[in-house]
């Protein structure tokens, strides 16, 4: 008996987490025709937060529930944030406002708390020692302990959002100097974090000491930035200069760059969903192109699902590169097949449940002339309730696909996450409770599999043979760190 509530949910998509991006603009010295240096640069036309814009509008991706940018003209911090889109949220008047040489940008999915104008990012946090704003991309599994202990020593809270505890931590410990302070916080919590902090005179970046989520650091012609995908610094005509590593704090101000590990050596453990479907495919992240990734995972696709028919096509975005690279391998050409409406909304705007399901109707949509009267591979990323992949089957079907056979370019998504990708519970994930064939019978394919997780790991390490640490902990179980509702690494 087939459970049809499985099917009465969302979009069939894992939700993408956040997006950061911060901007370091340096002081004009005298003789390049700036001002001298015991002259005030607040006045100075400096465009900071413009560049943050650009940067949060290449990370939108990542997130579309909120969006802020705060800026500092190096005596006063200011913020603008809402909730939405980038392009909702900033209007040209909110820009011109925001003058400073250094700013901090977010865009947000919530993961860790609702979404509200409470919970939107950077969270600034003053006091007489000075102002911290902070935008974080991740998740800590022990926030709710910090929280608890930091209430009952007299913290009060504005939000219910993860990141508030990193900024009350940092803040309740910035009279020992900004440095102590953020080792003395990033080692308390515990999860995942690509985390930034600008304060009025210095941008800081971390990253988790397994390096779960992304972040790297770009030069600019006047300064730097740093950010959660390497397609935020092509966006403000930057240069990538390497990947902030595991367990490590990059401090920029106008001493330079100082770089310093803040605990013990571990491993890098990505994750590696960034690379099947979250991150842009023209980023690369710790060494590997995102779209050389999917093509690997495609190609590595058809070497053990090849299925003969006569087209191969790609579900709209992130399942492209992995069908161009499983049409080359199997020798089957490569379709279009289907198109996305690139203008519809979200999928979860729409008033009622019925509406939201169809709406996959109105975004995708097939080209009948590629696939009437044929065979067709159907590559998609994940699935993970069913949904979308139903639909997909009936639009193939009805522009006259005569066979439908369904190509997954990664592992079947079994279990929870716990470091930033909002993943339903077990009893929501489809894989978690089907086996394959009665998840074919479910979205009415002729055929179903999806990619081996060895053979997701030979892909990525085909490519690179150091790429061998990921976080593929919602496919196998296995996590990089003890998680909720494990004992000793077993899951209960």
């Amino acid at each position: 008996m087939i459970d049809k509530e499985l099917f009465e949910e969302e979009e069939d998509k894992l939700r993408d987490e956040c997006g950061v991006c911060g901007i370091f603009q340096n002081k004009p010295k005298a003789e390049d025709g700036g001002q001298h240096e015991d002259d005030p640069y607040s006045a100075l036309e400096f465009n900071a937060a413009q560049k943050v814009y650009y940067g949060l509008y290449s990370l939108q991706h990542r997130g579309q529930d909120s969006a802020g940018i705060a800026v500092s003209d190096g005596s006063n911090v200011r913020v603008h944030k809402g909730l939405g889109a980038v392009s909702e949220v900033f209007k040209p008047e909110h820009l011109a406002d925001l003058q400073g040489r250094i700013a901090l940008g977010h865009v947000r999915y919530a993961t860790a708390g609702s979404c509200s104008i409470e919970n939107a990012q950077p969270m600034v946090q003053s006091s007489r020692l000075g102002t911290i704003a902070v935008a974080h991309n991740g998740q800590l599994i022990n926030y709710e302990q910090l929280r608890e202990v930091l209430e009952e020593s007299g913290s009060t809270f504005n939000s219910t959002s993860d990141t508030e505890v990193i900024v009350k931590l940092v803040a309740r410990s910035y009279k020992k100097g900004l440095e102590r302070a953020l080792t003395d916080t990033i080692q308390m919590i515990k999860g995942s974090f690509a985390l930034c902090v600008m304060t009025e005179n210095s941008l800081i970046a971390a990253r988790d000491p397994n390096g779960i989520r992304p972040l790297c650091l770009g030069k600019l012609d006047n300064g730097w930035i740093v950010a959660s995908e390497s397609c935020a610094i092509d966006a403000v005509n930057g240069t990538f200069v390497r990947d902030i590593q595991p367990g490590e704090i990059v401090i920029i101000s106008d001493d330079g760059v100082l770089s310093f590990e803040f605990g013990e050596k571990t491993s890098k453990r990505t994750c590696i969903f960034e690379y099947v479907y979250f991150a842009r495919p023209d980023s690369v992240i710790d060494g590997l192109s995102v779209q050389e990734v999917r093509y690997a995972l495609g190609a590595q696709l058809a070497r053990e699902s090849w299925v003969p028919a006569d087209v191969v096509v790609g579900v709209p975005d992130s399942g492209l590169g992995a069908a161009m690279g499983y049409a080359k391998e199997s020798g089957i050409p490569y379709a279009t097949g289907i198109v996305k409406n690139k203008y519809i909304g979200r999928t979860f705007i729409a008033p009622t449940q019925k509406e939201r399901e169809n709406m996959v109707f109105v975004k995708l949509n097939a080209v009948p002339c590629d696939v009437k009267g044929k065979s067709v591979v159907i590559i998609d990323d994940s699935i993970v309730r069913g949904t979308t992949s139903r639909r997909l089957v009936q639009i193939l079907r009805r522009a006259g696909a005569e066979k439908v056979h369904f190509r997954i370019s990664s592992p079947a998504v079994k279990f929870p996450c716990y470091f930033g990708i909002n993943t339903p519970t077990r009893h929501e994930l489809i894989s978690a409770n089907y086996s394959v064939e009665q998840i074919r019978e479910m979205i009415g394919a002729d055929s179903l599999a999806f990619l081996s997780p060895d053979g997701m790991l030979e892909a990525c390490r085909a490519l690179n043979p150091d790429s061998y640490g990921f976080c593929k902990g919602c496919f196998t179980g296995e996590y990089p760190i003890s998680v909720p509702g494990e004992v000793n690494g077993k899951k209960m």
